[in-house]
């Protein structure tokens, strides 16, 4: 009996911890990008049922623990760009776009290796500029709201002390009693606490195409769908990153007409689901997933209410909040963009040019930092020293005559965890 509990108890702790931990990043990316409270609230719960579907389905369907979430970086990248030229239906047209680039990505695997093979300090650098002004959040609300955010960092201290995984939920807690004790007696009153599905019919254009729809799509990928993968990969399961694509990016398309911006494999909860603590049997893990999708469309019930919080707390004291949850995708993100001593110039062109906030004809930072760092790496690759061309040269004739070489040929390797797609069945 134990045995068929311990991965339920997993998969509710997961769906919990997930929602609590970013539900204020997707409200503050939504709103961000033009979204009027029924619509956000309306993207919310209808991120919430297609991240639970498509996880029902994938750990159904292939016995893996897939865990599915919405993309947290793609809703710092929202907060980021603000609203793109058009307004909200043109958000709501890159969400559309970025989820079919999802699906094709899993139709064409060497699509997903593009992204993947998109230079790791680059990738890492772009991220980090995207959620630097989330990130700093906590410290202009100590500054601007000392009584009020003051309990809420000390608290998210304190249980990052003793209880990381409950650290953003905690905080999330404290934040709702100060808005609870400083909010106005009539701020709820009137308010759709009951969410509703509000559609929008997506419109285009180029700029935010480029400026909004790719870096979504970019973000996501990197940030989300390869990390997940080798989450999986490093538990020792062999996942099918094609199907995970197709069924997170169909599920993005489903949501987006609702508002919602990107479903995706999950990188910050999936240990959850796919560790030990869910079931020393990694065969019976799946159930945790599969919980997990179930808790978290049910959450999405709470969508109205949640975006009602959000609408009558100061907006310095919600972003305050995401930038707690955020700091540790902020840590790695940094040190993945510095970890290459050769790319660190790059990267930190990438950095600057990214978090900068500038728009350059209706295109966004994160585009110019990814295309500034690529040319940064393109104009300064340095080349091999000429002696060392030179051995390699006739390293090659050698090679190329059956002769010998003092030189060892380089041997051939098995695809491993650090290479998750080649890992990962299709």
């Amino acid at each position: 009996m134990a045995g068929r509990v311990q991965p339920v108890l997993a998969g509710a702790v997961t769906a919990l911890v997930g929602f609590a931990s970013s539900f204020t990043v997707v409200l503050a990316g939504l709103r961000a990008a033009g979204a009027s409270d029924a619509q956000a609230a309306s993207g919310l719960l209808a991120l919430c049922v297609a991240c639970g579907l498509a996880a029902a389905w994938l750990g159904w369907r292939h016995r893996v623990p897939m865990s599915v979430a919405w993309s947290t970086p793609g809703a710092a990248l929202l907060v980021a760009t603000g609203p793109p030229p058009g307004g909200w239906p043109v958000a709501v047209g890159a969400f559309v776009v970025s989820g079919l680039l999802i699906v094709a990505a899993g139709l064409f695997p060497p699509l997903g290796r593009a992204v993947a093979a998109i230079p790791k300090p680059v990738a890492g650098a772009m991220l980090a500029g995207v959620l630097l002004p989330l990130c700093t959040a906590p410290v202009r609300a100590l500054v601007e709201l000392p009584t009020v955010a003051g309990p809420v960092v000390v608290g998210w201290l304190l249980l990052h002390r003793f209880a990381r995984r409950w650290a953003v939920p905690g905080a999330l807690l404290v934040a709702v009693a100060a808005i609870a004790l400083t909010a106005p007696p009539a701020g709820l009153t009137g308010a759709a606490l009951t969410p509703s599905v509000t559609l929008t019919a997506p419109a285009w254009n180029a700029s935010a195409l480029v400026g909004l729809a790719l870096p979504l799509f970019l973000v996501t990928m990197a940030a989300q769908n390869v990390p997940g993968m080798a989450v999986l990969v490093g538990y020792g399961y062999r996942p099918p990153f094609g199907a995970a694509l197709r069924a997170t990016g169909l599920a993005s398309l489903l949501a987006a007409p609702a508002g919602g911006h990107a479903v995706n494999l999950a990188a910050i909860t999936a240990a959850l689901a796919a560790g030990p603590d869910a079931h020393p049997d990694p065969e019976r893990r799946w159930v945790a997933s599969v919980t997990a999708g179930v808790g978290l469309a049910l959450l999405g019930l709470g969508a109205g209410v949640a975006t009602a919080l959000v609408a009558v707390a100061p907006p310095i004291l919600i972003e305050a909040v995401a930038g707690l949850a955020l700091l540790g995708a902020l840590a790695t993100a940094l040190a993945s963009a510095v970890a290459d001593p050769g790319a660190r110039e790059a990267a930190v062109v990438t950095f600057v040019v990214t978090a900068s906030g500038v728009t350059l004809i209706g295109v966004g930072g994160a585009f110019w930092g990814l295309v500034a760092g690529c040319l940064m790496l393109l104009l300064f690759r340095r080349r091999p020293p000429a002696a060392e061309r030179s051995t390699r040269a006739r390293t090659a004739v050698d090679h190329s005559s059956g002769g010998r070489s003092a030189t060892p040929t380089a041997r051939r390797t098995r695809p491993s965890a650090t290479d998750p797609i080649r890992s990962a069945g299709t």
